[in-house]
């Protein structure tokens, strides 16, 4: 929890630092082009408006700057500085239509500081806005002042040129935000590792213990008798994992789980042989009992473990079965 909300201050932060910087910024081209519209290029109409967006700018930032919602902020500059420009772009639509530039860097900062959702809905917006500028341009006469070559390539230059340093201030941060996150990402996944070996270690039994529980429970539960029965449900019975259990098999000298099986069952054919009377029980009842599902494995097995078949031990009478 504390890693998470350490990253959630770093990101807090640098985009509060985007935020202030770019108002920084704004403020500056806005104030360039109030000095520029009142003494440079005639038209006071823009002077008025570009220097009331700069007293708007400067004085909402100054009151809420402090307690403020980033997210909140975002979408509402987003909103605004659209509807601002949208007077511009009608402007110098018939002189440059490099006004609806301006809108070009809104699509990136929502995908700075929020979800795709969002980045696609303020693309839509901003698309909607040059579609909307194109029209009514082309279908109403608002009578704008008409400027010269020369004041559109100053307007142009300086357009393009706070376009570039807004683009560029707002890849910067990202690319810092985004680094907060692969950092975090990449500290996640090593602790998340690092605490997975540490449990594998502290959780792996050691073989003799485990085979100490192993034996344990076969002998108190009788697994072995359950036809059905495997590794994968001693796995179960133990909770732990299947390799765990072969190795520590392997290293009691079993060649493997089903040798080991083999041996309780056979074991148990064994003593039942010699408590029951063939004459009163079947041999079928026999290995059934002991988990052998048929016959042909019990011969089989039977013979690969005793080195004689199941008629020859019964004829030959042998010593009592080994405990289990």
């Amino acid at each position: 929890m504390a890693e998470d909300y350490s990253k959630t201050q770093k990101i807090e932060k640098y985009k509060r630092e985007l935020i202030r910087n770019y108002m920084i910024l704004m403020a500056v081209v806005l104030f360039i082009f109030a000095i520029i519209f009142n003494f440079f290029i005639e038209d006071k109409i823009m002077a008025w408006y570009t220097a009331g967006g700069l007293f708007l700018l400067v004085y909402s930032f100054i009151i809420i700057r402090r307690n403020y919602s980033i997210n909140i902020l975002v979408h509402s500059y987003i909103i605004i500085a659209t509807i601002y420009d949208f007077y511009i772009m009608l402007a110098f639509w018939n002189n440059s239509v490099a006004s609806f530039v301006w809108l070009i860097p809104i699509p990136l900062a929502a995908y700075v500081f929020f979800t795709r959702k969002y980045v696609i809905l303020y693309s839509i917006f901003v698309l909607f806005c040059i579609i909307s500028g194109f029209l009514i341009s082309n279908y109403f006469d608002f009578n704008f002042i008409k400027h010269s070559t020369d004041d559109i390539k100053i307007t142009d230059t300086i357009l393009v040129l706070s376009n570039v340093a807004v683009i560029s201030l707002i890849i910067y941060y990202k690319d810092k935000i985004r680094k907060v996150e692969v950092y975090h990402e990449i500290e996640e996944k090593y602790k998340t590792e690092s605490k997975f070996v540490t449990h594998a270690e502290n959780e792996l039994p050691v073989h003799d213990e485990l085979f100490d529980r192993i034996e344990l429970v076969m002998k108190e539960k009788k697994l072995f008798k359950d036809v059905n029965f495997n590794i994968s449900k001693l796995s179960a019975e133990l909770e732990v994992n299947n390799s765990y259990i072969s190795k520590s098999i392997r290293n009691q000298g079993y060649s493997n789980f089903n040798n080991y099986l083999n041996l309780y069952r056979i074991n148990c054919v064994k003593k039942l042989l010699q408590e029951n009377d063939l004459e009163k029980v079947t041999l079928m009842y026999i290995y059934t009992e002991a988990g052998f599902s048929n016959q042909s494995t019990f011969n089989r097995v039977f013979k690969q473990i005793e080195k004689i078949t199941p008629s020859e031990y019964i004829q030959n009478t042998p010593t009592s079965a080994t405990s289990y």
